[in-house]
């Protein structure tokens, strides 16, 4: 209320009657009107307060949002640090994965692979380009896979393997890459690149003194054959453990082949342990061997046209009988059929054949079949949709294979192939697994003088027992033969150097039984 108008005021009080807001203005002199002045002052203070009773407000609502994401985020962690309990950490989908450092180096030049022979000949010879290239300071391009042999399998090294894990898990030690930089690329497409094949079974001075030279030259050197071309004894720790890690971490199959693969193993194990016999009696391989036991005289006639229809197939002449008794030929279905028996394997037992077609068919197998009705392969086990993709791709198929190998109780190798040497190691990095090596020679003795008669039951079986006691795959030293590498054992099939490292069991779900057979 104004109590004066005029050139002064001694005061102005105001209130809204509900002991609100009271304002008083002391004493003002001066021309201007004094009710426009103290309703001016009025307003701003009025103002004053209404801004400081909004901002309390947001700061409520703003401490209430801070509180509630604070309490959330709380519960986020909570939740990730307890993932043992309640399942996977909430963040482990999205978290990248861990890279290797790349390695730093001066390249010396680029070196181009191209693998001969079946998917494991293959699989050793990349482990050993990837370590010569490693230690030459060169850059490896993904190597190319044989497409011109017995089995003409187009698939190329992304259809069999993960293309991108390979590259990246081995960034710390070598540069690889998928094809040549553009410049290079053609002038590798004219041809002007300096190709040999490497001498078998080389110490890594050889790869220092010849190759380095020839690759520092010439800029691109492309080896053309890699089977078997560095030695297996001899040679440092740091080399020989690299082979290890390419072999066992950065060679892994497509998440196809691994999830079939993997699906496999599930039928299998739905009813108990199971055996892997890798019977090895498929006609490029009876052919090759020159091992015609048991066959018609047509299919003699049939293996030895295709001996000699493979001009790289050196040996043509060959004494099967005479091969055979020195424990040179793959047991044959009938032999190993005794030879099972003679171990008291279950005949419950699920048997799984990881080969491709056996030679002779349902003939050659009713021996096996008779004795043993839970005899399996990927055709059996699988519907033909699963399989179709991977059919007439013969490396997919191995790969399958030598996945169902790894996880199986007891895997039998019926000789001595690459597959059976590779498989054999890697069952040992994953803990000396239970691997029967066959005495072929001492084993087709006994089965003959068993046939003839000569041997009783009884006793040929606790011969077959007795021999291969101490064949079934217990921790040994690798053998070492001076001057006869090819005689001595294979650095994939026992790689003692790399015994400490630790794998995942393949596959990561899998419980395999150590029950017996």
């Amino acid at each position: 209320m104004v109590t004066s108008i005029g050139g002064s005021i001694d005061s102005v009080s105001g209130g809204n009657g509900n002991g609100g807001v009271i304002c008083r203005v002391e004493r003002y002199s001066g021309t201007k009107s004094a009710h426009g002045v103290v309703i001016h002052k009025a307003q701003k203070l009025k103002n004053s307060l209404s801004i400081t009773t909004v901002s309390r407000s947001k700061l409520k609502v703003w401490m209430v949002r801070t509180t509630t994401v604070i309490f959330l985020w709380t519960c986020i962690l909570q939740l990730s640090t307890s993932g043992q309990m309640w399942g996977p950490s909430l963040t482990s989908k999205t978290v990248a994965p861990r890279l290797p450092p790349k390695r730093i180096y001066r390249n010396n030049g680029y070196l181009m692979v191209s693998c001969n022979g079946g998917l494991n000949q293959m699989r050793s010879a990349i482990c050993d380009m990837v370590t010569i290239a490693r230690f030459l300071n060169v850059t490896l391009i993904v190597p190319t896979l044989d497409k011109t042999s017995f089995w003409a399998d187009t698939s190329d090294f992304q259809d069999i393997f993960d293309v991108d894990h390979f590259i990246t898990s081995l960034r710390d030690q070598v540069r690889i890459l998928k094809e040549l930089p553009p410049r290079l690329k053609i002038r590798a497409e004219q041809g002007n690149i300096y190709s040999l094949s490497p001498i078998s079974w080389s110490q890594f001075s050889y790869y220092e003194n010849q190759i380095l030279p020839l690759i520092k030259k010439y800029k691109i050197v492309h080896l053309n054959r890699t089977d078997a071309r560095l030695a297996n004894n001899g040679l440092p720790l740091e080399i020989q453990q690299l082979r290890c890690r390419v072999n066992y971490h950065a060679l892994r199959f497509t998440s196809q082949i691994e999830q079939l693969g993997h699906r496999m193993i599930q039928l299998l194990r739905q009813s108990g342990p199971f055996l892997v016999l890798h019977l090895r009696y498929e006609m490029d391989m009876l052919a090759f061997s020159g091992c015609t036991h048991g066959c018609t005289s047509d299919e003699e006639h049939q293996l030895t046209e295709m001996r000699y229809g493979y001009p790289w197939w050196k040996e043509k002449v060959i004494d099967s009988e005479s091969k055979r008794k020195d424990g040179l030929c793959p047991m044959t279905p009938e032999e190993i059929t005794l030879f099972l028996m003679a171990l008291d394997v279950d005949r419950k037992t699920n048997i799984y054949i990881a080969a491709g077609e056996i030679y002779g068919g349902k003939r050659r197998m009713a021996s096996l079949t008779s004795v043993y009705p839970k005899v399996m392969t990927k055709e059996t086990l699988l519907k033909t949709s699963d399989v179709r993709d991977f059919q007439n791709h013969s490396s997919q198929m191995a790969a399958l294979d030598y996945l169902v190998s790894l996880d199986s109780d007891i895997f039998l190798p019926t000789y001595d192939g690459n597959m059976a040497k590779v498989v054999e190691g890697h069952r040992r990095i994953l803990g000396n697994r239970k691997t029967i090596f066959l005495d072929r020679k001492l084993v087709v003795e006994l089965i003959d003088r068993y046939n003839k008669g000569l041997l009783s039951w009884e006793l040929f079986s606790d011969s077959v027992k007795r021999i291969h006691a101490d064949r079934m795959g217990a921790p040994r030293t690798r053998s070492v033969i001076a001057d006869r590498p090819k005689d001595e054992d294979y650095f994939y099939s026992n790689p003692q150097e790399c015994m400490h490292i630790k794998l995942e069991p393949w596959p990561p779900s899998s419980s395999s039984s150590s029950s017996s057979l």
